[in-house]
């Protein structure tokens, strides 16, 4: 009799704590959504009255204080916990080129919340859309719809002080542990004449990775972990740079 009482309680226990999960997610994930509409909304409201600099330099502040509130409520739950103080060794650098493996959708998140001056390279459906093209026009942030003017925009942004964010997947990885990738973040780095930092982010799930629905509940607790990989000039053949890079990733993630 005593077994069946125990089980019993373990049952109530474990559906309380899936009900509690389910909430938790999907409060996180309204959270976040309505305070991208509000702030894009006020960043759009500010865009035509802000000289670009002064512009680009207030909406990437107005971002990471964004990001960061966020991180620290999911972790506040107690489902999340969000590892990425490794990136301050990077806060006071200038003029670098970041590039991170992409597993899902919150990467931009996590390097946001610690870094006040990257400047990111984006689709150009993104930054039409209404929860995030307000702070990311007013960012500067960069559309990738013409391969030449984003990499001039992006070479200019480097001179200029600032930390360019491009995932060289192109997109979230589908083939573990990384795409195959692209040579733009090397061509822009070459031709600033600027370093290339490597950052690795993993995940303790798929959570929000390439066709994971956004109502479906992950493993909790759930890991989010940010460390910074070696730092590598352009030398070289471009192509044989990327290649790489690339091989670099697969040995430090696998």
């Amino acid at each position: 009799m005593g077994d069946v009482v125990v089980r019993g309680v373990e049952v109530i226990t474990a559906g309380f704590r899936t009900l509690y999960e389910y909430i938790a997610l999907y409060v996180s994930l309204a959270v976040f959504g309505a305070g991208g509409i509000f702030f894009s909304l006020l960043a759009a409201a500010l865009y035509p009255f802000l000289p670009k600099r002064l512009g680009a330099r207030l909406g990437r502040l107005l971002i990471t204080d964004i990001f960061w509130p966020y991180l620290l409520f999911i972790e506040s739950t107690g489902l999340f916990k969000c590892d990425v103080s490794a990136l301050d060794a990077l806060s006071k650098d200038k003029s670098i080129v970041i590039v991170p493996n992409h597993p899902g959708l919150i990467d931009v998140v996590l390097i946001g919340s610690r870094l006040t001056n990257i400047v990111c390279i984006m689709k150009k459906d993104i930054q039409d859309n209404i929860m995030f093209g307000g702070c990311a026009r007013l960012a500067s942030y960069i559309r990738n719809d013409s391969t030449g003017n984003m990499v001039r925009a992006a070479v200019a942004e480097l001179k200029q002080g600032g930390q360019l964010l491009i995932f060289p997947e192109g997109t979230r990885t589908v083939v573990h542990p990384v795409n195959k990738f692209t040579g733009a973040f090397a061509l822009i780095a070459r031709r600033a004449g600027v370093p290339v930092q490597t950052v690795f982010i993993e995940y303790t799930s798929p959570f929000l990775s390439k066709g994971w629905p956004l109502w479906k509940k992950p493993q909790f607790p759930l890991t989010f972990k940010v460390t910074l990989g070696k730092r590598f000039e352009v030398t070289g053949d471009t192509q044989s740079f990327v290649d790489g890079l690339e091989n670099y990733f697969k040995e430090q993630l696998s």
